[in-house]
């Protein structure tokens, strides 16, 4: 059992890379849509590849969503709209119409004949205007039934009529039949009891365009088991498109079913495990110092599977806006944190995964491909606003200049463009841009460092630097000089010159603690070394390493800067100590006497202990010339080569050889050295 827990603990890094691996494949073949994949790829107006295809299957050919949109729409503008005709109405009409008259007669304004007459002619009337009812307004487009007796009745557009109609209509009768000054008494009273008695049955209406819209028909034919579909060589256009679009369809949706279902899930474990695999071996082989930080490989791990997250989601809920995911933050961010090979190479797995659920996977590809490429070339100095648009409206350009031309390909024209998917390509930019304030979210949750962190860290105001200022002004100026040939260095080797010059500014934070210590803070001829033994006295300049790395994690100094802390003296020798001990004591230890390391792993911590040491020594260059310079940096430099403090760093005999030229070109300009004229 204690066999089993030590190597348990012994490999636990490699088991948790194994559970990530597996974790990760599961995830991500979770979020795949369930559904088959079509064994052929074919595009509208490109040839067929393949041999004839016959029909495998009985399948029918399905209607297209435009070809089903636009039936839907022919329905709704002929649409019948129906009325319910209100007897109750024209009764009260009726009986409204006598007590108008019957009071028109007590007034002594009609005669028992005349009253007669007009009664029976304005119900007459009143029948003929509310035999197909009185609408409350002329209906507009599809057709009008009006429900009476529980029969529907289809109205032609003459036959309906409101109340304006209505009152034109009585008002044409009266005239016709002359009757005298009684014509205005009978008008007035027919027209002011005049109301509509026809209302709208929106329920009916609905229940009828909804049985009317479902008897809508999603095929349009049938093809028979070994029916020829497609011959090769055939454009793949028309009728063929849509048998192909069908056969696609049915093909994908019989194929989930059943056992199916299990085959399908292991074929995609298995292609989306190889693409992971590739993934590991690529940080184990090309970057080793990644691939055994347990943190940075599941931050990687974490982007693509949020990306293909993402991407999936939108897949299932609309396809058409798949392009609105922003792919190019993944590149953008991994080159943010680490390199910008990483970040490509990262970029382009996540889109072969994603080519298994994308539509138009080809294009697909090609475009975010393009677009990673684009954004790992335009996308430098991030902690510069600018250079984050920028690089966003290049990528845009990219995306838009390609979709046009993919669209010329498949139409052979312009005619046709989607204007709505430019529209999807701007968004995909705008949220690209939110890659500024998730770069800083990712530094809190995965402590990892970006350059615009280090911007932060390398202003002097800082609270750390003010305090190293007014603590150990010498050693803050030597920390500046430090900085700016490191930096320098950096530049012309390539290094990350933003890091160098932020480790280079806090390697030396420890001497805050007890600067009269150390001989840059100095400012009189006392130095308390001199009452010292040199052993106490090699452990007090020592311990400045281990006292600046507990003062920088105090003040929650990134990991990244504090390696330079630790490894600026590397296991070098405090030598000057270690001679005078063996002056009193042969015997002396170096051991006593040595900084415990580790020794420079990058090129970075490896410039800085260059630099640190040249311009520690350089102090004490009584007459500077070119060729005092060029030996002491050569001697300097040579010396912690022979001392094996390079070992690990990965930098090469011709950068170290660069990195010299540069201190020696900046010395030179430091103590202001010009050219011996001849006399």
């Amino acid at each position: 059992m204690g066999k089993t827990l030590d190597g348990f603990y012994k490999n636990q890094s490699v088991i948790y890379k194994y559970f990530l691996y597996i974790v990760s494949a599961a995830l991500i073949v979770f979020f795949f849509p369930k559904g088959g994949k079509f064994k052929y790829e074919f595009q509208k107006g490109k040839p067929w590849q393949y041999e004839n295809l016959y029909a495998p299957i009985d399948f029918t050919i399905k209607k297209t969503d435009e070809e089903i949109a636009e039936e839907q729409q022919a329905i709704r503008d002929n649409e019948v709209v129906y009325y319910s005709f209100d007897d109750q109405i024209f009764q009260d009409v009726l009986s409204d119409f006598e007590k108008r008259l019957r009071n028109t007669k007590d007034q002594g304004n009609l005669t028992s004949n005349q009253y007669n007459r007009f009664f029976a002619i304005g119900s007459e009337l009143l029948d003929q205007v509310y035999e197909n009812g009185v609408f409350p307004s002329i209906p507009t487009g599809g057709t009008v039934a009006l429900v009476k007796d529980n029969q529907a009745q289809t109205l032609g557009s003459i036959f309906v009529r409101d109340v304006q109609k209505a009152e034109t209509f009585i008002e044409a009768k009266i005239n016709d039949q002359n009757f005298g000054v009684g014509s205005g008494i009978l008008y007035q009273a027919l027209t002011e009891v005049l109301r509509p008695n026809v209302l709208l049955n929106e329920e009916l209406t609905q229940k009828a365009l909804q049985e009317e819209l479902s008897q809508i028909s999603i095929t349009r034919g049938e093809v028979s088991q070994g029916a020829l579909i497609i011959a090769k060589g055939e454009v793949v256009e028309s009728q063929n498109l849509k048998m192909l679009t069908s056969l696609k369809e049915e093909f994908e949706s019989e194929l989930w079913k059943g056992d199916n279902f299990y085959y399908i899930m292991f074929g995609y474990a298995v292609l989306v495990a190889l693409v992971l695999m590739m993934l590991f071996l690529f940080l184990k082989k090309y970057r080793p110092e990644i691939y055994a930080n347990n943190n940075k490989v599941t931050f990687i791990f974490f982007n693509v599977i949020l990306m293909v997250f993402v991407t999936t989601l939108v897949v299932k809920t609309n396809e058409a806006y798949v392009y609105v995911v922003p792919l190019c933050i993944l590149p953008l961010i991994l080159k943010n944190f680490f390199d910008a090979r990483l970040g490509l190479f990262v970029h382009v797995l996540t889109i072969l995964i994603l080519g298994f659920v994308v539509p138009n996977s080809f294009e697909y590809i090609f475009l975010q491909i393009i677009a990673g490429i684009v954004t790992i070339l335009t996308v430098s100095e991030l902690y510069k606003r600018a250079n984050l648009f920028v690089s966003v409206g290049q990528i845009t350009l990219i995306y838009i200049v390609g979709y046009f031309a993919f669209h010329i390909i498949h139409e052979g024209n312009i005619s046709g463009i989607e204007w709505m998917t430019f529209g999807i390509f701007l968004l995909n930019g705008m949220i690209t841009l939110f890659a500024m304030p998730l770069i800083y979210l990712y530094e809190k949750i995965f402590k990892l460092v970006s350059d615009v962190s280090l911007l932060e860290l390398s202003d002097t105001n800082s609270k750390l630097l003010k305090e190293l200022a007014n603590k150990a002004p010498g050693t803050f100026h030597h920390s500046l000089q430090v900085a700016n040939l490191a930096e320098a260095a950096a530049n012309e080797i390539r290094a990350n010159a933003m890091l160098v010059r932020v480790g280079a500014l806090y390697h030396d934070i420890g001497k805050m603690n007890r600067p009269t210590y150390f001989t840059e803070n100095q400012t009189t001829n006392a130095n308390p070394h001199d009452d010292m033994p040199p052993k106490e006295s090699a452990k007090i300049i020592i311990d400045h390493v281990i006292e600046g790395i507990e003062m920088a994690r105090k003040n929650k100094i990134p990991d990244r800067v504090i390696d330079f802390i630790r490894t600026h003296h590397g296991t070098t020798l405090v030598y000057y100590f270690y001679k005078k001990q063996q002056e009193m004591d042969e015997t002396a230890k170096d051991s006593d006497f040595r900084y415990p390391g580790p020794i420079p792993f990058s090129k970075e911590t490896a410039i800085l202990m260059m630099s640190d040491a040249v311009e520690a020594a350089s102090k004490s260059l009584k007459e500077p010339t070119y060729p005092v310079i060029d030996n002491f940096v050569e001697k300097i430099v040579q010396g912690q080569i022979a001392a094996n403090q390079f070992l690990n760093a990965n930098i090469t005999f011709k950068e170290i050889e660069t990195v010299k030229k540069v201190l020696k070109k900046k010395l030179t300009n430091i103590y202001h050295l010009r050219v011996e004229y001849p006399e």
